[in-house]
């Protein structure tokens, strides 16, 4: 029986050139096929040469072209273009999340030690007693950095930094002396830049810092004796009253006395202090009624931060501002 092969062979037709003779590079047309194979002839005909297999050709056919590879390569790109800003904004508020959860447990760290020290908190004229109650280990620059006791039994290290702001600057921001020694070394953070204690050692990093107001004062007399603190059972309105927030430095506030303008220019990865966009126009904070709750940055301007503070003032819409007051990096933040 005559196979397929032989049926083809036998089928070959030559195209001659215009001129009559044979081209050097031929083509043969086979009656059978759908196709044209252009076949080199040296002195030999197609049989001799052998058929090229048509199912070979077929599968040729059906691979990726140049242009089918670089549409899938355009929509697989197009694709990952429309996923990485949702995956960027779900990892940014899984950060915020876990920021709050921190702050939670700052609270409770912040309660346990009030309950052993009759609800008085620690306060100073300098900024030492919010170190020691951040950190956990007792700081006195007049004494041998080396000597220090714990503040408080609680290990706070692991609630120290909000997730986006962990890596230090390595900037110092301040230091202390005494008899001639460093006994207290300072580098500051910013907005996704944590703050660090370098001395005394060991080192501790934070993102969070206290209410600078709520952590200083001037000593007074209580039952005959003097003492530095502050009790927060006499304070009043509480849950307005702004305790530890996201931070650039271990304390900090809106301003001291007379309420100063916010930054004109928006402060980067590494500077910065309360007035910090770390959280997509907001701001974490733990309230002295220990409830939590991110805080818009313009709205830090409302909150209770000492006594005297007017928080219907010049920079709130109960004080007047506009829109156009604000820099023009605030501009887009929500009023209060």
């Amino acid at each position: 029986m005559e196979t397929e092969g032989e049926r083809c062979q036998g089928r070959w037709e030559a195209i001659e050139s215009d001129n009559g003779f044979p081209r050097s590079k031929q083509l043969y047309r086979c009656g059978c096929a759908q196709f044209t194979i252009r076949q080199e002839v040296i002195g030999e005909s197609p049989s001799a040469r052998g058929i090229i297999n048509p199912q070979s050709s077929l599968i040729n056919q059906r691979a990726f072209t140049l242009i089918e590879l670089l549409v899938v390569i355009s929509v697989i790109a197009l694709l990952l273009a429309l996923l990485f800003p949702a995956l960027s904004r779900a990892r940014k508020q899984a950060r915020a999340a876990v920021c709050l959860s921190n702050l939670r447990q700052w609270g409770t760290t912040i309660a346990l030690y009030l309950e052993d020290n009759d609800n008085w908190l620690p306060v100073n004229t300098g900024i030492l007693p919010g170190l020691s109650l951040l950190r956990g280990l007792r700081i006195d620059y007049e004494r041998d950095p080396n000597t220090h006791g714990r503040y408080h039994a609680i290990e706070t290290e692991r609630i120290a930094c909000c997730p986006a702001a962990t890596r230090t600057t390595g900037d110092r921001a301040y230091a202390a002396m005494s008899s001639g020694t460093t006994t207290l070394e300072v580098n500051g953070g910013g907005t996704f830049a944590a703050w660090e204690i370098i001395l005394p050692t060991p080192s501790f990093r934070g993102s969070y810092g206290l209410n600078f107001h709520m952590v200083t004062g001037q000593p007074f007399t209580y039952r005959g004796t003097i003492r530095w603190g502050r009790d927060i059972t006499s304070l009043r309105g509480r849950h307005a009253i702004p305790f530890l927030l996201d931070a650039g430095k271990p304390t900090g506030s809106v301003g001291d006395g007379e309420m100063p303008p916010p930054p004109a220019v928006e402060p980067n990865a590494t500077s910065g202090n309360i007035i910090i966009n770390r959280h997509n126009g907001t701001t974490n904070a733990l309230f002295l009624d220990w409830s939590v709750r991110p805080v818009g940055l313009k709205e830090l301007w409302t909150l209770k931060w000492h006594a005297d503070f007017n928080t219907a003032g010049p920079w709130t819409s109960a004080g007047g501002v506009k829109p156009e007051d604000w820099p023009l990096w605030m501009r887009k933040y929500k009023d209060y």
